[in-house]
């Protein structure tokens, strides 16, 4: 950014891969960036992760639930933070973003939900509770403001043109990483839209053909508006919106899933009664999803099924059409458990 080089081209001297964080990400990695490498990584991934348990901390279970609940999310977190993944506070600011809201701190939810979009998309989805909100024009003054902030904020150490055409660039880069993405049996494409164009095979099969089923259900419940007062409506809706973020994305990847994990954890730990069909779903999300890709399975088993079928996104599916159902069915005033 310094050097108003293109952010989201090859340079393989630097990297193998390719970029496809925002401009403004730049300023969030400047400080760990000029460092040593061990000390970098390692700081890091300890921000990361700090966010992330604190985020936790801000739920309203008791302290025994959320041991539990960053104890299920143990796996998957070591996966992302394996990869060095902006993910795991991703997840912490998607976490942060619902819980300031029910606090009616409007300006710190506003700002949580920006940071994602800023740094990469997703954090959009924030915009899940905004129905939520009391005083929504606080919150839509300051998203703006910040959103302002945000996007000049790299000028000062590059140039107003150049982060236009950043901005330009990133579009773009985003484009074209969706269709290498729709490519049977790669590592990306772990989704709903995935495990299906690969069962049948054929990776031609639109995103918007499943969009056109899926965003009808996630939309679904809101018509219950009078379920919005109820913390734990508010939370399940949270828990559908990290699910569906992950399922309906052709950029899903292993480490993606500690965003889809922790959709599943509040869903569970939501639930006043532990049924057997609830443990076995954790179980089920646990096995099939958590260690899938860990060395629990054999090596041809992960490769020429897990893989190759998106089988990883599979137990996500059953959770997440399970917490569809209970936000269209369930009076979450009596039948879930905030405590």
């Amino acid at each position: 950014t310094i050097h108003q080089k293109n952010l989201f081209i090859h340079y393989p001297d630097l990297y193998f891969d390719l970029n496809h964080y925002g401009i403004f990400f730049s300023s969030l990695i400047a400080a760990f960036a000029i460092m040593p490498d061990w000390l970098g990584i390692s700081l890091w991934n300890l921000a990361n992760t700090f966010l992330f348990v604190y985020a936790i901390y801000k739920l309203p279970f008791s302290d025994s639930k959320k041991a539990l609940f960053g104890l299920f999310c143990l796996q998957e977190y070591i996966t992302a933070a394996l990869s060095l993944q902006f993910n795991v506070a991703l997840t912490g600011l998607l976490l942060l973003s619902a819980v300031y809201i029910y606090e009616r701190k409007e300006v710190k939810s506003a700002t949580a939900i920006l940071v994602g979009v800023f740094v990469k998309i997703y954090g959009i989805v924030g915009l899940s509770q905004f129905f939520f909100i009391q005083n929504k024009k606080k919150f839509i003054l300051s998203g703006i403001a910040i959103a302002v902030l945000f996007f000049v904020l790299p000028m000062a150490y590059s140039s107003p043109q150049f982060v236009v055409q950043s901005y330009a660039d990133w579009y773009h880069s985003i484009i074209e990483k969706n269709n290498e993405n729709q490519v049977l049996g790669n590592m990306q494409d772990i989704s709903l839209m995935g495990f299906f164009r690969r069962i049948l095979g054929d990776a031609s099969i639109s995103n918007l053909v499943f969009l056109a089923v899926g965003l009808p259900l996630f939309a679904l419940p809101y018509i219950r508006m009078k379920q919005y007062k109820n913390y734990a409506f508010q939370l399940m809706i949270l828990a559908s919106t990290l699910l569906f973020l992950v399922l309906f994305s052709s950029s899903s990847e292993s480490p993606t899933y500690i965003i889809a994990v922790v959709g599943v954890m509040i869903w569970f730990f939501l639930q006043k009664e532990r049924t057997p069909l609830n443990i076995g779903l954790l179980v089920f999300v646990i096995i099939f999803t958590c260690f899938s890709t860990s060395d629990l399975f054999p090596k041809w088993v992960k490769h020429d099924y897990i893989i190759k079928y998106s089988l990883k996104a599979v137990p996500c599916i059953v959770v997440w059409l399970r917490v569809v159902y209970e936000l269209l069915t369930k009076n979450f005033e009596t039948d879930y458990s905030l405590k």
